[in-house]
């Protein structure tokens, strides 16, 4: 193989190799942005969210919550829906995957480029009327590195 023909390979591997890269580069600089933050991008459309709640399972009737990531796409579908923690152990989780995945989104005035982010998502169950253990609850459930606006 002469000099020409290598380097012509040289570049033909490194431009594949990029090519490649590229999308976990773009996934690895997606916006995380908190549920807080969350409306100065997407606004939720839904006024009801219908989910799929089995028959019985374990600690289905303890206070606890689930915290559910996911990211919304430019078209306002919640994509990559992920349990990441219940609090306490329980068979919430794939109610809770079922709400969040019934989600709709609509883009706030600031994202009118539509820009998909990463959220996450607290479902509470069965939270107890005083103010100070609901929120001890609700804060088991939160999930770090999300805090970015």
């Amino acid at each position: 193989m002469n000099t020409k023909s290598r380097r012509l390979a040289q570049a033909l591997v490194l431009a594949l190799a990029t090519a490649g890269a590229a999308p976990l580069l773009a996934q690895s600089h997606e916006r995380m942005v908190g549920p807080e933050q969350i409306q100065s991008y997407w606004i939720m459309l839904n006024t009801k969210v219908d989910a799929d709640v089995p028959n019985s399972g374990r600690n289905m009737d303890k206070p606890g919550c689930v915290a559910v990531s996911y990211m919304i796409g430019s078209d306002g579908i919640p994509q990559n829906v992920t349990v990441r923690k219940v609090v306490p152990q329980s068979d919430l989780d794939a109610v809770a995957k079922s709400v969040v995945s019934n989600f709709r989104y609509g883009p706030a005035l600031k994202n009118n480029t539509h820009e998909p982010v990463s959220t996450y998502y607290i479902v509470p169950f069965n939270l107890p009327t005083d103010p100070a253990q609901r929120q001890s609850i609700i804060n088991a459930c939160k999930l770090p590195g999300y805090d970015q606006a």
